[in-house]
């Protein structure tokens, strides 16, 4: 289990050029420094202290039904002993697009994304409550998928 240490507060030019990028991540580095007053070299350099940092990716998002997952499900997952371990060892599972430790009903909640339902079903059964540990799965299955956006901001 490892723990991040606590990010550096991000300055308002470093912020707005997460919120430009959030808007469009293919947004030119000449088209940053003018909206943010840096040049061009001086904005590729914080994207890239960022990118290494961790505080952000730069990724394409897709539409899960176009590219063949045409079943997607939140999952609950309950477990005996320390989650965290567990989440850790979830991670490590390609079908699992997100895997977060809760604190209420569940311990953790994992988002797969998976072809079919054989797909899925074969996931739940196979690969994740056969984890030592897990004592207790729901799945929560997507009926249709109507807002997913990552462009939330900054603070």
């Amino acid at each position: 289990m490892s723990t991040k240490p606590a990010q550096p507060a991000l300055d308002d030019i470093s912020k707005r050029i997460v919120e430009l990028l959030q808007e469009d991540g293919r947004r030119p580095y000449a088209e940053i420094a003018r909206e943010v007053g840096l040049s061009e070299a001086a904005a590729r350099q914080r994207v890239q202290r960022m990118t290494e940092a961790g505080i952000i990716q730069i990724v394409a998002v897709t539409d899960p039904m176009q590219l063949g997952f045409h079943r997607m499900s939140m999952i609950g997952i309950r477990v005996s002993g320390d989650p965290r371990a567990i989440a850790e060892e979830l991670t490590e599972i390609r079908e699992l697009a997100y895997v977060v430790v809760v604190l209420g009903t569940f311990d953790i909640l994992v988002e797969a994304v998976c072809e079919n339902d054989e797909h899925l079903i074969d996931l739940i059964a196979t690969r994740i409550r056969t984890i030592p540990g897990i004592v207790h799965t729901e799945s929560l299955l997507y009926a249709g998928l109507y807002k997913d956006l990552y462009n939330w901001g900054t603070r």
